[in-house]
């Protein structure tokens, strides 16, 4: 699946917020955002109009999904599933995007961006309960085991340990000594952490 090749602290700048694109470097002095948080372009600084209620629409749709590095026809088919969902659509959304491997490898604290986690998988270095896996996208259930293989553990320890103070999320028991982590709950729509209108998202795409 094809990926935005472009600079990530633009995509930051872009959506006015930082999206944790760029692993360590986005908890840093170094983050773009606290150097410059104006969007990117060469009229930038002069006063923007008011944006249409398409443009805002839009806007949280990069944004989420920019944040969990899922591209157009996957994030429509995410949609497609939360409709089918009982409750709130919004919130059925998210629970799928925080329940997909890459996301869980990054929230347990085993590396420190998405985009990284995605590479660790593709690259055959995590096993799901037991068994290799490289599909970064599969969604995990409550009693998934996660590890990083006992091969690829040495090599993958400096990522691990540089990623391990981080806040691990809620739904997760992590034990980054063994480098592995359990799925205990369902994912927390309001402890996600991240500032995502979804009703927007859901009338972009029930226009």
């Amino acid at each position: 699946m094809g990926r935005e090749a472009g600079p990530k602290c633009k995509q930051c700048r872009r959506e006015g917020e930082k999206l944790f694109l760029k692993g360590d470097r986005c908890y840093s002095r170094n983050c773009a955002m606290n150097r410059k948080a104006t969007p990117p372009g060469m009229g930038s600084k002069r006063r923007r109009p008011r944006r249409s209620q398409f443009q805002i629409h839009l806007r949280e749709k990069q944004k989420a999904k920019r944040i969990y590095g899922v591209r157009e026809r996957q994030f429509r088919t995410y949609i497609a599933e939360a409709k089918r969902k009982k409750g709130v659509t919004g919130e059925a959304l998210i629970m799928l995007l925080e329940r997909r491997l890459d996301n869980l490898v990054y929230r347990a604290g085993l590396a420190s961006s998405r985009q990284q986690a995605r590479q660790m998988i593709t690259h055959g270095h995590i096993e799901l309960n037991g068994r290799g896996t490289n599909v970064a996208s599969v969604l995990l259930k409550p009693g998934d085991m996660v590890s990083i293989k006992e091969g690829r553990r040495a090599r993958l320890k400096p990522i691990v340990e540089a990623s391990k103070d981080r806040d691990v999320a809620a739904w997760l028991q992590t034990n980054h000594d063994a480098m592995t982590f359990q799925l205990v709950a369902e994912p927390n729509v309001e402890l996600a952490g991240h500032n995502i209108a979804t009703n927007l998202i859901v009338e972009f795409y029930s226009r």
